[in-house]
């Protein structure tokens, strides 16, 4: 808990200070379009590395696996992205790690290897046997009907 706190007063400090000699050295206006450059650089970088990241965990769902690797980079994507927006050198040159595969992938690896995942599953039937685990794929539908699908009922609303 102490180490959050020291980075929430190290950080906007270096930022500034940062922020600052750069302004002096190249100019306050170069310096701000910097920042808004970097910003929208990473937000187009997150926009297209979220939909790969995203289509590969439905990929891995409609294998009947766990995506647990895209989650972790989902994850990992969601913290350089708003990294990214904020405005300054030194988050933005964490964000864009971020972003890169390469070392999203290892970070999210050194991650998982110092975290404990715990489940929890909780059934109320038990699946036909050789179901995938997540239901049946998009377009794949068993030829017969479930028993116990279908609930038939009325209500009334009251307002």
């Amino acid at each position: 808990m102490r180490v959050i706190f020291l980075l929430f007063i190290i950080v906007p400090i270096i930022e500034i200070t940062l922020l600052i000699n750069v302004g002096q050295m190249i100019g306050v206006w170069y310096t701000v379009g910097l920042v808004l450059l970097s910003a929208f650089i990473g937000v187009n970088m997150l926009r297209i590395q979220s939909l790969g990241t995203l289509m590969r965990a439905r990929e891995r769902m409609d294998q009947g696996e766990i995506p647990g690797q895209e989650m972790g980079e989902g994850i990992v994507l969601a913290v350089g992205g708003a990294l990214l927006v904020t405005p300054g050198f030194v988050t933005d040159v964490v964000g864009f790690c971020c972003l890169i595969p390469y070392t999203r992938k290892a970070l999210v690896h050194f991650l998982s290897q110092r975290m404990t995942v715990v489940t929890s599953m909780q059934a109320t039937s038990t699946p036909p046997p050789h179901s995938p685990p997540f239901g049946d794929a998009p377009g794949h539908s068993e030829s017969t009907p479930r028993s116990g699908d279908i609930i038939d009922g009325e209500y009334t609303r009251k307002d």
